[in-house]
């Protein structure tokens, strides 16, 4: 926050100091003085608890996050752009769809509808404060922005179809099993966003690291893909083609979500590996059933007779596969040996380049430049 006084300096910004601002409660190079600027050398960058200027980009240290975010940047789209008039008569069809589908779709809509926002929340309001990496910074606002084009793309959906806006948009406290998955987020979105929350000692760098953890593990990593699969399976089925090309962009772009988060997870650390204790590693993985729980409550309330194929029971197996991969990737032993994937296709949809053109658009061709590796 800044507040305009006579004299000071801008100690948070990393600048010199400019007449009429004083920085106040910033998280990330606060009580700098104007002697300790000196050029950056890279092996003084640090994820966290960094003291080089965060607004000199280079010299590069962490060059995945720069290149994740070329890649990203490489993938921009925008809802409007994907043509909803199939959607639009398949809706109104009193025989379009089943009672159970138009459920399912709407189930679906009043997750997504709030979800991104509160993962643009995260981002904006508590996790960039504290990461000291220009690098990482500079995909963390990328990532936002593709936040809120997912949460564009959802209302664009919920307004194309013509849909209550009030029942959509308060499912997240109405509907049961969408309100216990966003319960379990918000106490880790308020850790990092309580304006007196400062990492530096060894229990408030936990905090930030499990705060990471759920974000990019669970939430991006696990909650989205209960919703994920239903969609993309009516897709598949020629049904709702203008929702579900949309849903696979968000699918790819959440897919590198993930994958930026679990590498920053685990350039952490690398550099604090005093903070990745046998009983830390415990609470995770606590997280992580708990977290599989829950998606499994939304499977089953979205879906309670089965529909396009699939049924509750399938997604238990797919979420215990999915909670293992995250585990592996960071550095946790699989909590569910043995699960397999019933979604093989869901593989195929993360990777563009390999999957066919399911919905005669230009999913396949989109990509305008870069490549993606979502390992």
């Amino acid at each position: 926050m800044l507040q305009f006084e006579e004299t000071g300096s801008v100690a948070g910004l990393g600048v010199a100091p400019l007449q009429g601002f004083v920085a106040v409660d910033s998280a990330v190079g606060v009580g700098r003085t104007a002697n300790e600027f000196r050029r950056i050398r890279v092996e003084d960058k640090r994820i966290i608890n960094g003291k080089t200027d965060v607004n000199q980009l280079v010299p590069f240290k962490y060059k995945w996050a720069w290149e994740k975010y070329l890649a990203a940047c490489a993938n921009h789209w925008m809802p409007q752009e994907i043509a909803m008039n199939r959607d639009i008569a398949l809706w109104k069809d009193p025989n379009g769809l089943t009672e159970d589908e138009r459920l399912l779709i709407k189930r679906n809509l009043g997750f997504f509808v709030t979800a991104d926002s509160l993962a643009a929340n995260n981002i904006v309001l508590g996790t960039y404060r504290h990461i000291s990496a220009p690098e990482c910074r500079q995909y963390l606002l990328r990532q936002a922005f593709e936040e809120a084009i997912h949460t564009h793309a959802y209302q664009y959906i919920v307004e194309s179809l013509g849909l209550d806006e009030g029942e959509v948009f308060n499912a997240y406290h109405e509907v049961t099993s969408i309100r216990e998955k966003d319960e379990f987020l918000v106490p880790f979105i308020d850790t990092l966003t309580n304006p007196a929350f400062r990492t530096g000692t060894p229990e408030t760098d936990q905090q930030l690291l499990r705060s990471l953890i759920v974000f990019a593990c669970i939430m991006e990593g696990l909650f989205f893909y209960v919703g994920f699969t239903q969609i993309l399976a009516l897709g598949r089925q020629n049904k709702m083609t203008g929702a579900a090309e949309q849903y696979q962009y968000i699918l790819r772009d959440e897919s590198m979500h993930c994958n930026f988060g679990i590498d920053l997870i685990n350039q952490i650390k690398m550099e604090n590996p005093h903070l990745w204790t046998a009983e830390f590693r415990e609470e995770i993985r606590g997280l992580m059933r708990k977290g599989v729980e829950l998606e499994y409550r939304y499977a089953e309330d979205t879906m309670p007779r089965g529909v396009l194929g699939l049924n509750a029971p399938m997604f238990k197996e797919y979420l215990r596969y999915v909670a293992n991969r995250r585990c592996t990737q960071i550095g946790l032993e699989p909590l569910f040996p043995g699960a397999m994937n019933p979604f093989p296709w869901m593989s195929e949809m993360i990777d563009l380049k390999k999957e066919r053109n399911f919905f005669e658009t230009r999913v396949i061709e989109y990509q305008t430049g870069g490549a993606l590796n979502w390992d």
